[in-house]
């Protein structure tokens, strides 16, 4: 798999009209965008990624635009990339190989192995001090619990003999089996799986987060605490007037009205 990033330019994104008033204003459709671009490359596809996730791919090499939703937010701006691929990996998505600073601006994400050795039932609680310097414990910022395994049918059982099988246990019937999720960050096969959870967007600052389990007997796991800092994107400029434009040097004043 390979992304190419040389040879493309002029990327733009315009806003796409909803409908047009008599006067020849317009009101344009939210979340929605064109994205047009140029390219040197012949024969290759293209993929369209905002915030560093997949958003779509050309249908054939000779497109040079796409359009794209985008996501809610009114405190950082878009981050909308092209990437030219091959036509064998025109529909893949390759978000998990970008660089992580191309994901989530101003967001925290918390990652957890679903280990077999997790009781069913069994729930993740996330704690945070809202920049305060003090925990709250009283107060999950999740509101919603994390299930780790919220059916016995997900687990491997009490087998292991052979797998799926025997019928003493589930010997990991339906379990995830052969690592996926973050494969090679764990046992071979089990204990692969890995999911996320992802705060919402933060001010710039430092903060504290705690993650605990609980089990459906009220059993806790001890606190993992960390300190985690947050450096939030600059926000979306507004109210910009072309001052100037150069021919010869193709060069574009900007002033902010």
């Amino acid at each position: 798999m390979a992304l190419y990033t040389d040879k493309i330019e002029a990327v733009r994104a315009f806003e796409v009209p909803a409908g047009i008033w008599a006067d020849g204003d317009f009101f344009e459709a939210a979340r929605l965008v064109l994205v047009q671009w140029r390219s040197g490359w012949a024969g290759k596809f293209y993929q369209v990624y905002v915030n560093g996730r997949y958003a779509g791919s050309t249908t054939w090499p000779e497109q040079r635009q796409m359009m794209v939703q985008l996501p809610n937010s009114f405190k950082t701006a878009a981050r909308i990339e092209v990437f030219a691929v091959e036509e064998e990996d025109v529909d893949g998505d390759f978000s998990s190989e970008l660089d992580s600073s191309r994901g989530e601006s101003g967001r925290v994400k918390i990652g957890f192995l679903r280990g077999q050795d997790l009781p069913v039932g069994s729930k993740v609680q996330i704690y945070f001090d809202n920049g305060t310097g003090q925990i709250d414990y009283d107060n999950p910022i999740n509101e919603q619990p994390v299930s780790i395994w919220p059916c016995r049918q997900d687990k491997m059982g009490f087998g292991l003999s052979c797998f799926g099988k025997s019928d003493f246990g589930y010997d990991g019937a339906a379990a995830v089996g052969f690592g996926k999720g973050c494969f090679g960050r764990s046992e071979f096969g089990f204990d692969a799986d890995e999911f996320f959870w992802v705060s919402r967007q933060l001010n710039t600052g430092v903060y504290k987060f705690a993650v605990k389990v609980v089990d459906t007997a009220g059993n806790e796991s001890s606190i993992e605490q960390r300190e985690i800092k947050v450096i939030a994107a600059a926000g979306p400029a507004e109210d910009l007037d072309m001052s100037s434009f150069d021919k010869v040097t193709n060069q574009l004043v900007l002033s902010v009205s």
